[in-house]
């Protein structure tokens, strides 16, 4: 009953602007999925990190190794807060995102402790471009994957952060930074699998291992991490995919994408 009622509102909600063909548009699309990573080069993804020019692939930080895209700190002393990006190459609006992730090792001696098994998918995130030489996230809305630390004790993934941004959640604007999701706790370092819907800036809708955990709509720029001033206040209706380095070794592979026919 659950399900209908989201679904009853998704498509209530959906209508008034998508102007929707039919059922049969999202089906055949089902058979369009697209890799965005291939296995074998980063020759698609653009890298920012903090404190370095954009493409700067400092200590080697993302790289590819198996078929998978690894984020790795082997070549690093210290983290000095480096925080990392890599996006794909074009911006998206509305779609269907899906990949594996899993962390890893240990996390880098003066890594912050939030970000002890803590990394991230960005969406509806700005132009890598346009992204400040000492900017620690791009203004987006953040997937936020996290990994249990002690058994036991709660910590869920696939969450909201909002770096730049708010977006509105049971009808209400959500100006708080992060918002825990109602996922599971995943230990060690089992793969976990995440899709994440996007539809413009109607509906962000997350999923771990097939299950919705978070939904929530209208993302607009504005808040702590704001760097685009001069935009604030509008609605997020694309952007670009990143993932992102937060000092935890962590590893991604199939990673790939379903875009939707929303006009």
């Amino acid at each position: 009953m659950k399900y209908l009622l989201k679904l009853l509102i998704f498509c209530i909600c959906t209508a008034s602007f998508t102007n929707c063909k039919d059922n049969k548009t999202i089906e055949t699309q089902k058979e369009k999925w697209v890799q965005l990573f291939n296995g074998e080069n980063l020759d698609d993804w653009i890298i920012k990190i903090k404190g370095y020019p954009l493409n700067e692939n400092v200590h080697n930080t993302f790289r590819v190794e198996n078929g998978l895209l690894k984020v790795s700190y082997d070549g690093y002393d210290k983290f000095n807060a480096a925080y990392g990006h890599v996006f794909y190459k074009q911006p998206f609006s509305s779609y269907k995102l899906r990949l594996q992730y899993r962390f890893i090792g240990k996390q880098l001696s003066d890594g912050e402790g939030w970000a002890t098994r803590n990394s991230g998918v960005m969406v509806h995130s700005q132009t890598p471009e346009s992204m400040n030489l000492d900017q620690d996230f791009p203004v987006s809305v953040e997937v936020q994957l996290l990994g249990g630390l002690k058994e036991g004790e709660s910590r869920p993934t696939a969450n909201l952060c909002t770096p730049g941004t708010h977006v509105i959640l049971n009808n209400e604007l959500l100006t708080a930074h992060c918002i825990s999701s109602s996922s599971d706790t995943f230990y060690g370092d089992q793969w976990v699998n995440l899709e994440v819907t996007v539809i413009k800036d109607s509906l962000i809708m997350h999923k771990v291992n097939g299950t919705e955990v978070l939904s929530y709509s209208k993302p607009v720029i504005g808040g702590e991490y704001n760097t685009l001033l001069e935009r604030k206040g509008e609605l997020l209706k694309s952007g670009y995919i990143s993932l992102q380095s937060e000092s935890h070794p962590v590893e991604f592979k199939n990673i790939e994408i379903l875009e939707l026919d929303f006009k």
